[in-house]
């Protein structure tokens, strides 16, 4: 089976406790067939005296069988379940850590409604498969195998021979019906995925959808998609109620069969009442087995669809191999000829780069949209792997840099600034986990932040909301600039991580930024001022530098940059005089 296959390593690990659970099983099956043996003899013997004195130790002997079994069964329980809810757990911990070991591209091919399918509906399947799997196949088997032994042995091998005429047709109908219910909730579970994107999108871009007026228009597409995964869930659904009547219909079938030929060999002296009365109780406990068989083909099939599905993930190699086992002393940044494509595209993103930046020194980087800039600082980090060695860290291929160790070199504000959803001083202190909160406090008046934040009613115990919704655009790329400046990361990357904040604001923060001596910063910008006090200033265009230089070399030259500069004096001026 596929399921246990790859669960191998968890059986094996676990075997202990999974046998001792199924020792407990063992008992209480044993038990349970003794039951209709003591209740037949009760039987015999009330027929042959019509003296209750006589059966009396029988009902001790019912009784202490019960309360066995109740204690028996308790225990399984606790073991089973209780090992299977571990299995989901470690399951979710290795989903988690490959997310987390993932690069962009893996990102970049996979929708986050997906991902999030597999993490919940996949592994409850797989966890499911693993408790109740087990109990239904060990436990069934058992009790089919003990009661049929009782059948045969200790009553009527002929009456038992015939009684069980209709199982080989309900044998083969399970066959049929498990294949088709594989294949079944496969489709399901994918269309539950495509479900769980859609809901995930229309959430996180609601306000959008409202300021557009989509509503109606997402609605019928969200009802088209629950409505394609309601079906595919019914004809789950459909095919598994098949299964009762299968059970009923063969059991009927071999009930029909011991009244018919147990009431004529007992006419014939062949069998007593109490034996055909025990006969019958054994028949009515194949009932579990008959319906554990059923229960275990069900979700053996969903256990299967739903590995399979992680099995894709978690077998993948990491996008970004760490390898590395250096550590760098120092922190100048060295690009030599770098040229990246992106997956699956023809023309290079990145041509030719080269680049040095001295440690403790400002980089500039402008260009217009889609010249690659934010693309240089992700392949300097690593979440884009490149097949040249052309990047290094204090005269070490990054390549040969412990991931760990690369990622924390970097301080990075994106252009999208994420926020957790939790307090203020929470959402900095992410940055160095460690800190005080004076340190927050510190952090937050560089990326003049501060007085804003006392401003609100709970200060720095103010909840952002999810994404950081409660603050404005310029509040969420001031908090991530206070998260990142709180790190000790030598060095601080700012991605357009100033557009959404006033001149006057800006300023203030590069002011601050002046000011930290130990630390090299990677400044991309669309608005000129944030980088003109820069040691250096690339300029890119089509993935390659077009222009370089401090910002009074650039200015004089008839480039893109002294246009824009230009440009964009002009409409400060103008902006100013408005204003006055």
């Amino acid at each position: 089976m596929q399921l246990f296959n790859h669960l191998g390593w968890f059986f094996r690990r676990y075997w202990h406790t999974y046998s001792l659970a199924l020792l407990m099983l063992f008992s209480v099956g044993l038990i349970n067939m003794a039951i209709p043996w003591i209740i037949g003899q009760s039987v015999d013997q009330l027929l042959a005296t019509k003296d209750m004195a006589h059966t009396e130790h029988l009902l001790w002997l019912l009784l202490a069988a019960g309360v066995s079994v109740y204690l028996l069964r308790y225990g399984w329980r606790r073991l089973l379940f209780g090992t299977s809810y571990l299995l989901g757990n470690k399951l979710r911990e290795q989903y988690y850590q490959r997310l987390t070991k993932q690069g962009q591209a893996f990102y970049s091919a996979n929708s986050t409604g997906d991902l999030m399918a597999r993490a919940t509906n996949d592994i409850d399947a797989v966890e499911t498969a693993a408790g109740e799997g087990i109990l239904s196949g060990f436990d069934g088997f058992l009790t089919f195998v003990l009661v049929i032994i009782m059948m045969f042995v200790f009553i009527d091998w002929r009456l038992a021979a015939l009684a069980l005429l209709p199982f080989p047709f309900m044998g083969f109908l399970f066959y049929r019906l498990s294949s088709l219910i594989h294949r079944q909730f496969k489709e399901t579970l994918d269309k539950f995925s495509t479900l769980n994107d859609q809901t995930q999108q229309a959430m996180v871009g609601i306000r959008m959808i409202k300021s557009m007026g989509r509503e109606e228009i997402e609605k019928q597409q969200f009802n088209k998609i629950a409505e394609q995964a309601a079906e595919s869930n019914y004809r789950v659904q459909r095919s598994e109620a098949k299964f009762n009547p299968i059970i009923q219909i063969s059991l009927g079938g071999s009930l029909l069969i011991t009244l018919l030929v147990g009431g004529w060999q007992i006419h014939q002296g062949l069998l007593t009442v109490g034996q055909l009365t025990s006969f019958t109780m054994y028949l009515s406990e194949l009932i579990w087995p008959m319906f554990a068989f059923g229960w275990l083909m069900n979700i053996l099939q969903r256990g299967n669809a739903a590995i399979g599905r992680l099995h894709e993930l978690l077998s993948l190699p990491d996008t970004i191999a760490d390898h590395g086992t250096q550590t760098p002393i120092r922190y100048d940044i060295h690009i030599q000829d770098l040229t990246f494509n992106y997956p699956n595209t023809p023309h290079p993103s990145l041509k030719n780069i080269n680049l040095n930046l001295e440690e403790n020194h400002v980089l500039g980087i402008a260009g217009v949209t889609g010249s690659g800039k934010t693309t240089l600082l992700q392949v300097l980090m690593r979440y884009w792997e490149t097949t040249n060695h052309s990047l290094y860290i204090g005269n070490i291929n990054i390549q040969d840099i412990e991931l760990e160790k690369l990622r924390s070199t970097f301080a990075y504000v994106p252009q999208d600034s994420f926020l957790f959803s939790t307090s203020i001083l929470e959402n900095i202190r992410m940055g160095r986990s460690g800190a005080s909160d004076e340190e927050v406090f510190q952090a937050a008046q560089l990326a003049a932040i501060h007085e804003d934040i006392l401003q609100f009613p709970e200060g720095y115990a103010t909840l952002v909301g999810e994404r950081g919704v409660t603050l404005s655009g310029g509040q969420r790329q001031r908090v991530a600039i206070a998260r990142a400046l709180i790190s000790v990361a030598p060095v601080l990357i700012l991605d357009d991580a100033l557009s959404a904040v006033d001149v006057g604001t800006e300023q203030t923060i590069l002011a601050h930024l002046r000011e930290r001596q130990a630390q090299s910063v990677i400044i991309i910008s669309h608005r000129l001022s944030a980088i003109e006090h820069a040691d250096e200033i690339i300029v890119l265009a089509h993935g390659s530098i077009a222009e370089r230089g401090t910002h009074q070399q650039l200015i004089t030259q008839d480039g893109w940059y002294s246009r824009m500069a230009a440009y964009q004096q002009m409409a400060q001026a103008i902006e100013g005089a408005d204003n006055d």
